[in-house]
């Protein structure tokens, strides 16, 4: 029976990962503006040949706006689905998100006081960002500071993350406060709420590279995390620097998480409810649990953007999407009680 289940694990990934470019063909082709199969090869074909300028409506579209669209969709979902898992792992708590640490926040301050001072697109995404690590720095300072320099307790940074969280949520109301409501604060509003409509090829370069590294430093550290969610002594006794392990995950989950808001804006649900549907998939186990979340985040944030952008006829935040998704799937996981759900 076991042999059977372990079988059909093995067989997961790779059915995921088939699905994630069957799902990515069918968002290339779908939207308010249809682009065919063979629009799409002759496209491709012109832009490989630089020959042509038959497609050339449909190549605005693609190059422009819905591929980017699309990747960035792709490495947001598998930031902050990756970025949860190893939250989960490392604090062994099921309930933690990515925007633990006040990251989330932090972003959202940043960018919103970049709507305020009038920057530019880039300088807002910067700025997020920057504030984005600023409150994970802030939320490590305070529980290092209250715990006296000594070795800080997942409960005491979980503590700092969440007054971290709140300051800058105050900072955020201050903003909209003083922000002019019919120029400015309709930009922070919708920024907030989460959204790929006006994602670029820049956008998608900026986001790449700290997801990219992140994903692939997190996953080196697989067995590492299976050992920390045994527990710190455990960890310790096994041959693990738990300080050093702890502070590496939360710096590259810091990064995915910051640079994530940054292009996306504040996108909730994804990082808590995807870990536990690749738990119950294919197990515990971060070797396999992990790829599983990356890819598994990727499809459920591609499809929300669909859903997005072809539900009406003007594109719906994705951030409210998500909460309607996420809130309800997370109840009914809860209330099925399965086995190791919450181990």
């Amino acid at each position: 029976m076991e042999n059977g289940k372990e079988k059909k694990r093995q067989w997961f990934l790779p059915l995921l990962i088939l699905i994630l470019i069957l799902l990515v063909l069918f968002s290339i082709i779908t939207g308010r503006f249809a682009i065919p199969l063979e629009e799409f090869a002759g496209v491709i074909k012109e832009a490989v040949s630089g020959v042509g300028d038959q497609y050339e409506a449909a190549a605005t579209v693609l190059f422009q706006s819905r591929l980017p669209r699309i990747l960035a969709a792709v490495l947001i979902g598998c930031a902050l689905a990756v970025s949860g898992a190893s939250y989960q792992g490392i604090f062994r708590n099921p309930m933690v998100s990515p925007d633990l640490l006040g990251a989330s926040a932090g972003a959202g301050f940043g960018a919103a006081l970049g709507f305020l001072l009038g920057i530019p697109a880039i300088g807002v995404q910067f700025l997020s960002f920057g504030f984005g690590l600023v409150s994970v720095l802030l939320t490590c300072l305070i529980s290092k500071k209250v715990s006296g320099g000594m070795d800080q307790s997942p409960i005491l940074l979980v503590l700092s993350g969440i007054v971290v969280g709140a300051l800058f949520q105050a900072f955020i109301s201050i903003v909209k406060y003083v922000a002019d409501p019919f120029d400015t604060m309709p930009s922070i509003a919708f920024w907030l709420m989460g959204g790929l409509t006006y994602v670029t090829a820049p956008d998608v370069l900026f986001l790449a590279v700290p997801v990219l590294a992140g994903t692939v430093i997190l996953f080196l550290l697989r067995w590492r995390m299976n050992l920390l969610s045994l527990g710190a002594d455990e960890a310790e006794s096994l041959g693990v620097s738990v300080k050093r392990c702890r502070g590496i995950i939360i710096v590259c989950a810091t990064f995915m998480t910051a640079s994530s808001v940054a292009v996306g804006g504040m996108i909730g649900w994804a990082g808590l409810i995807v870990p536990h549907f690749a738990r119950m998939f294919v197990g515990p186990d971060y070797k396999k649990m992990l790829p599983c979340a990356a890819v598994l985040g990727s499809v459920f944030l591609l499809l929300v953007d669909d859903a997005a952008r072809c539900i009406t006829a003007q594109d719906l935040p994705i951030g409210i999407l998500t909460a309607m998704i996420g809130a309800p799937v997370f109840v009914a996981l809860l209330a099925k009680g399965k086995r190791g759900f919450l181990s």
